[in-house]
């Protein structure tokens, strides 16, 4: 799927967060708004990372990529970044959240007070704060997308925390919706092994970030996308009314 052309929606000026951009998910969703011609803003750890990722995005990285330095996985520290963006930017129309991260080796009946905290407690909350903090800002121009792996819906033993951590995010974004109703957008994308530079899988990180912008682009009412390979990629895009060329 990454390799076939399709045609990219026009979203100049369109503003979207991305936390977790920086991560193998979160590039191929930055690359993608970028190529959309969208204003791109990615908040990073530190400025040591903030140059490590420009260098990686490459040419791509031009004056549409904001990188900025902001802890935001609290309550506080993600509604200061929020109402930094609108204040700075003008607004916000859209949210991509691939937000995450692994653990593995206990069993359930194994897990430390210090495991559920990493592994579930923290970036639970960091999904929560950036939710609450974004979604009643966004405009009506696109979306709130939260991005989770397909261990949301497929338990995994040794790893148990993350499924439960995911399974959470599913129902977020459906009471996130629910409670929208028409005045906002809100979506899940459930991946299957996604392919790195690091290593292969099943669907392509780039070809997450086209589903992504398909949905910013659109009018799509919520909902969850599973995407485990090319095959549902392409079933994704057509459904979102994005031309793909066979």
């Amino acid at each position: 799927m990454s390799e076939t052309p399709w045609t990219t929606p026009e979203l100049i000026g369109h503003r979207v967060l991305v936390p977790g951009g920086t991560g193998a998910v979160g590039g191929g969703v930055v690359r993608a708004f970028l190529a959309a011609g969208a204003e791109v803003i990615v908040p990073t750890r530190s400025e040591e990372r903030s140059i490590e990722f420009r260098t990686l995005l490459g040419a791509v990285a031009d004056e549409r990529l904001h990188l900025i330095v902001h802890d935001y996985t609290s309550f506080a520290g993600a509604q200061d970044l929020v109402e930094q963006i609108v204040h700075f930017r003008g607004g916000l129309d859209s949210v991509v959240a691939p937000i995450g991260g692994w653990w593995q080796g206990r069993t359930l009946a194994e897990v430390t007070e210090e495991d559920w905290h990493a592994a579930f407690t923290e970036l639970a909350t960091t999904h929560m704060a950036v939710l609450r903090a974004a979604l009643p800002r966004l405009s009506d121009k696109g979306a709130y997308t939260i991005v989770v792996g397909d261990s949301a819906t497929w338990p995994v033993p040794g790893s148990g925390l993350v499924s439960m951590e995911q399974a959470a995010l599913l129902m977020m974004q459906r009471v996130a919706a629910a409670e929208a109703a028409e005045s906002r957008r809100v979506f899940s994308l459930v991946l299957g092994p996604v392919s790195t530079r690091h290593a292969e899988g099943t669907v392509d990180a780039g070809d997450v970030g086209r589903v992504a912008v398909a949905i910013s682009a659109g009018a799509t009412p919520s909902s969850s996308i599973g995407l485990h390979g090319p095959d549902e990629v392409k079933t994704a895009l057509d459904q979102l009314a994005i031309e793909v060329v066979a």
